[in-house]
């Protein structure tokens, strides 16, 4: 069996981190764990990254980048009401496919929120980059429309507070949203 080269094991770090952490959050999640999902030592791991914020704010950098990807796609040539659809869609179908996303979005605010308080900025602001480039990505096929941006955003946010809570499909709670359900 061939090898993982540094590279290849930087991207199954990132990816046991992402499920880690999801789960975990950062201040309950041990380098240990991630290293055992890996199937590395805890040395070997701080090889790859030189601390357990580098792994957090690499896995978070992904989950964002993720997303903004699968916006663009959705919305690749479209606009308007089409793209809102699309981007809604495969946001959806994302979140179904990849449960780890919301739940690993929701650690990275908690996490912002605990680490600024304690007076560490890095984190915030690596989260805060990461969500204005979703908003560009979001803004840009609703032709720059910050209402409709702000609506977007604010019903993906309590899709992924709802999705999160465990309410399913069929729930009253998703009675309100224009397409009746998250799967719509």
């Amino acid at each position: 069996m061939a090898r993982m080269s540094a590279d290849e094991r930087r991207e199954s770090v990132i990816r046991a981190a992402i499920v880690e952490f999801a789960c975990g959050g950062y201040y309950g999640t041990s380098t240990e764990a991630i290293a055992k999902r890996v199937g590395v030592s805890q040395p070997y791991l701080f090889r790859l990254f030189p601390s357990k914020q580098a792994i957090f704010l690499a896995a978070a950098a992904r989950c964002m980048e993720r997303t903004r990807e699968v916006f663009a796609q959705a919305a690749d040539g479209l606009g308007g009401e089409d793209a809102l659809h699309a981007m809604s869609a495969a946001y959806n179908k994302h979140i179904a496919d990849d449960p780890q996303v919301v739940q690993m979005q929701l650690q990275m605010y908690v996490t912002v929120a605990s680490a600024e308080a304690a007076g560490d900025l890095e984190f915030g602001e690596l989260v805060r980059a990461g969500w204005l480039e979703l908003w560009d990505a979001v803004m840009a096929p609703l032709g720059g429309d910050a209402g409709e941006a702000t609506a977007f955003m604010a019903y993906g946010m309590l899709i992924n507070t709802l999705t999160a809570m465990g309410f399913p499909p069929s729930h009253r709670v998703w009675e309100g949203f224009p397409s009746a359900s998250p799967e719509c």
